[in-house]
Order: structure tokens, then C-alpha cells, then sequence
């Protein structure tokens, strides 16, 4: 194999107004590797693979494939030159087939030119080549998304991907459907293809890369051989500062129950039943977690028990009180008011009004508290007073109430939303995806104080499809698959059990299920 890399990335510069995106990026990429690249939320590495794959033109800097300096315009023209991208976000037409899709935008393809039967022939050497086996013939909207992934990869290969980019690839995926996809890459690699893998698991770096490349606000701050560096070595090069990555934390003292859900079934608006029937409880003073694929009724478990969503039949015993959801007209308002805060899953859409300062957000769904108002009016002196105590203690950055919240990263909205639920000091705190889009140094922040509040008495619930976070975080481990509850397991929980589990393979220790959820 020619020792001329498959990607030169020279003094790469961009920059979007004041921000410089990328500042002066050099990036070897050799030919037949897989190569990582991590970095923090804002590092510069989308931005960069933009670039690479023709969404962003570079202000400065050259791009060399396979040893020739080359313009990539857009996306047509790193097509031409070898370079497919798998998109974080799949790029598919879900009511057509996987022969469809993978056709789809190359019809001009010599390829094309025998007819359809040809690109058939096409897709089954790839198939059979790569040990991407799917069948051509299967709606996208019937496929899982393990096999959906693998449709996008196959349209990458069709066109004659030399260099594969992977953005997040397994964000959606189960265990077992990542760790194919991992010998997936391995194929690709041994039949010389080269693999750019851009991922914020640390884990994953370490088990799929040959290279890993490091990028720190919006430059590039070091690259080692893999098989010569450490998860430790990566996170203090992305952050700029020892980080621990392992949750801290003592044996939980779990106490009487102070949330116990019964029989809950959830329907949503189109008729179909997302909540199967799911009975469990939390106690005082210890983490219950609930694992799964995204998309097998979790979001709509937590906005029920949080009263945004309604029940179809069910019971909430909270704090020795029993309401039938399925009957009540509570609101989250009322939930709040029984001492249950809610972190959601998604904080732009649910948890922040992002054109609101810092300090009026830190008190939404607060703001009739007593300790905010002078009457009919907001107390401002008091609402900013409050804001300033928990940037200090939260350390929110820059620490500035007046921001506005769209100003903030995403690791500090996330500690905004937590702080505001946190501080309020309720008995039952439910949190979906709490670090979803969090930097690795806020990541450890925000486990230390779920931690702290499971230490001070309190029942966490908490949803997240990282499976590393949930085992590192809960006491208890809960698995949905299609809105129902298929097993229980404890903080001991075995990865590829629970990997399992979230594919929908049936639990065999139902006993677990029966004496611990129920």
C-alpha cells in the first residue's frame, strides 16, 4: 500500500464572524486506517469534516487527496473524489426500499445504465463484500436502525468511497448492533478502504482507531497512535485538565419508596400504545436507571410521570399519595408542587427559552414561589440574587445572569436546567438524557451531583440511551423495549446482558423483574 496519505488537511482555517472555528488544522490521515477524531462540543471537528465534505469552503488552507491538492466545492465534489459521509442524522427516504435509497442521487451512474437489475447485481457484491448483508428490497421505515446505518454506508460505498466519514455512528445503536459495526469498519479496513470516525465515546476510540486525533478549541492539540495512549490521556488533552472518568460513588442506602408506578399504559396521538403496561418503584436514597435503544417509550414514561403527557390508565403513588393517571387532570405545575422535578430529555425544546437571560431562566416553573414575587410582581433583585449562587455553585460559564441562554454552550444549559430542579430540593428528581450534548468536563460535574442528591435522600429516576452513564450511575437498571419493561438488573449489570435486553431479546430471570420492579 503507497505510503501517500488518503487525507492531507494543511493550515485549515474557518471562521463564522468573531469565531475561528478552526485555527491552522494539520491532519494526516494514512491510507487503510481508521482514524479518530474527539474533541468537545464547539472543539471545531464538525466544522472540519464540513470542510473535508464540501458543506464549508476553508478560508485558508489545502486539502490534498491521495497526495493532490483539490477543491471540494460541495458535496458532489468529495463524492467525485472518493470521500462518503455517514451523517450522524440518516439521510434516507423512509417509504422507499434500500435498493432506492442507495440508487437514489446517482441514477446518472454508469452503473444505471444496465437498468435497475444492475445496480442490484452492484449492491450485492457490496453486501456480500463488506458484510453489509440487508435486503434491497426492505422499506426503510421497516428496518431497525442498526441495519438503516448500514444502508447509509452502502450508499456511500456505491459511489466509490475511497474515505468513509462517520459522524456519532453509534448513538442509535444497541451494543451488539455497535460492536458489528466495529467489525464492519475492521472489513472495510483490511479491503483498504480508510475510515474517519468521529465520536465522543472514549471507549470506542480505544477499540476501533489505529490513530487518534484531538482537537481543543477549534485547534489540534495532539495525535498518538492508539494503541499507545490511554481513555485518560484523551479526556485531559480534550479538557486541558485531569478528568475523572469514572463515577465516584458509594454502595446506595435505598430507604421506603417514595415513587411507586403501577400498571402505567401511555397512548399517544395516533392511536398507538408507546407505555405497555409498566409497573416499578423508586426509593429514597437510591439511582434507578432505565436503558434502551432511543425510541422504545422512555421520553413518553418520563413526560407522563412528569404530568406533560397524559396517561390512558395507571396509578402514581408519590410520597405516600396515590393519583390515577389515567384519570388526572394534574399538570406538571402539580407534579412540581409534589416535590418531583424534572431535567428533560431535550432542554432546548422543553427545559430553556433560549431568548431568555440566564436568570430568568433559573427560575422557570418557579416563578409563583413565594420567594420571587412582591405581590403581583417578580422580586427581580431576588430571582438574580438566586441566579448568582447557582452559577457560582454550578459553575456555569461565563457567569453572567444576564446572558442570553442561546449564548451559553450546551454543557452549561444543562447545568442551568439542572440547578433550577437540583436547588428546589424535591423528593423525586426524573432526568432524561442528562448529559446528552455535554462536554467531558461537564459530564463529570453533573454525575458528581446526581450522586450528591442520591447521597442526601432523594429517588432518582433517570433515563439516558448511554449505556456506559447508566451502568455507572445507577443502583438499579430497568430495560424498556417496546414501551414495556423486559428486565431488571443491578449496578452490577452485565454490558452485554443488557445489550440484549435492549435489542429485545427475551429476559430469562423474570424473577427479577417480578420481586424488583414491581
Amino acid at each position: 500500500m503507497s505510503d501517500t496519505p488518503a487525507i492531507e488537511l494543511r493550515k485549515i482555517n474557518k471562521r463564522f464572524g468573531p469565531v475561528h472555528a478552526n485555527k491552522d488544522i494539520d491532519l494526516v490521515v494514512k491510507k487503510g486506517s481508521i482514524h479518530g477524531i474527539i474533541g468537545e462540543n464547539g472543539a471545531g471537528k464538525s466544522t472540519l469534516m464540513s470542510i473535508l465534505y464540501g458543506f464549508y469552503q476553508a478560508d485558508e488552507g489545502d486539502i490534498l487527496v491521495d497526495g493532490k491538492k483539490v477543491t471540494i466545492s460541495d458535496s458532489k465534489a468529495a463524492i467525485g473524489l472518493g470521500i462518503g459521509m455517514v451523517h450522524q442524522h440518516f439521510m434516507l427516504v423512509d417509504n422507499f426500499s434500500v435498493l432506492e435509497n442507495v440508487v437514489l442521487g446517482a441514477e446518472d451512474s454508469a452503473l444505471l445504465s444496465g437498468g435497475i437489475n444492475r445496480a442490484r447485481t452492484e449492491l450485492k457484491r457490496l453486501e456480500d463484500e463488506y458484510e453489509l448483508r440487508v435486503d434491497p428490497d426492505a422499506l426503510i421505515q421497516d428496518l431497525p436502525v442498526g441495519l438503516q446505518q448500514r444502508v447509509e454506508i452502502l450508499k456511500a460505498l456505491y459511489r466509490s468511497a475511497e474515505v468513509l466519514i462517520l459522524d456519532e455512528p453509534t448513538g442509535v445503536l444497541t451494543p451488539p448492533e455497535a460492536d458489528h459495526l466495529f467489525k464492519i469498519l475492521e472489513v472495510l479496513k483490511n479491503e483498504g478502504k480508510t475510515v474517519l470516525l468521529i465520536t465522543h465515546k472514549l471507549r470506542e476510540i480505544m477499540a476501533a482507531t489505529d490513530t487518534v486525533s484531538v482537537m481543543r478549541r477549534g485547534e489540534m492539540v495532539a495525535t498518538r497512535e492508539t494503541a499507545s495512549t490511554s481513555m485518560e490521556e484523551l479526556a485531559e488533552l480534550m479538557v486541558g485538565r485531569s478528568v475523572l472518568l469514572r463515577v465516584d460513588k458509594k454502595p446506595a442506602q435505598p430507604k421506603a419508596p417514595v415513587m411507586e408506578v403501577e400498571n402505567l399504559t401511555v397512548t399517544d396521538s395516533r392511536g398507538v400504545q408507546v407505555v405497555k403496561d409498566v409497573s416499578f418503584i423508586v426509593c429514597a436514597g437510591e439511582i434507578v436507571g432505565i436503558a434502551g435503544v432511543s425510541g422504545n417509550g422512555q421520553s413518553e414514561l418520563l413526560e407522563t410521570l412528569a404530568g406533560i403527557r397524559r396517561a390512558t390508565r395507571g396509578t402514581l403513588k408519590i410520597n405516600g399519595e396515590t393519583i390515577d393517571l389515567g384519570t388526572s387532570t394534574l399538570d406538571a405545575a402539580d407534579m412540581r408542587a409534589k416535590s418531583m422535578g424534572h431535567v428533560p430529555e431535550d432542554r432546548h425544546r422543553m427545559g430553556l427559552i433560549n431568548s431568555f437571560s440566564e436568570y430568568e431562566n433559573s427560575i422557570l416553573g418557579y416563578h409563583r414561589d413565594p420567594a420571587y414575587s412582591r405581590g403581583v410582581l417578580m422580586d427581580l433583585a431576588a430571582i438574580k440574587k438566586n441566579a448568582v449562587a447557582e452559577i457560582e455553585k454550578y459553575d456555569i460559564r461565563p457567569p453572567n445572569p444576564m446572558l442570553k441562554t442561546a449564548n451559553f454552550s450546551g454543557g452549561n444549559q444543562q447545568k442551568i436546567v439542572l440547578a433550577r430542579e437540583i436547588e428546589r430540593d424535591p423528593e423525586v428528581l426524573l432526568v432524561g438524557q442528562p448529559t446528552r450534548g455535554v462536554d467531558i468536563g461537564a459530564i463529570e460535574f453533573i454525575h458528581r451531583r446526581i450522586v450528591e442528591m442520591r447521597d442526601a435522600g432523594k429517588g432518582i429516576l433517570l433515563v439516558s440511551v448511554e449505556l456506559d452513564e447508566i451502568r455507572a450511575l445507577s443502583d438499579r437498571v430497568l430495560v424498556m423495549f417496546d414501551g414495556k419493561i423486559v428486565g431488571e438488573r443491578g449496578s452490577d449489570a452485565d454490558e452485554g446482558e443488557l445489550g440484549l435486553l435492549m435489542a429485545g431479546v427475551e429476559d430469562n430471570n423474570k424473577m427479577a423483574v417480578e420481586g424488583g420492579a414491581r
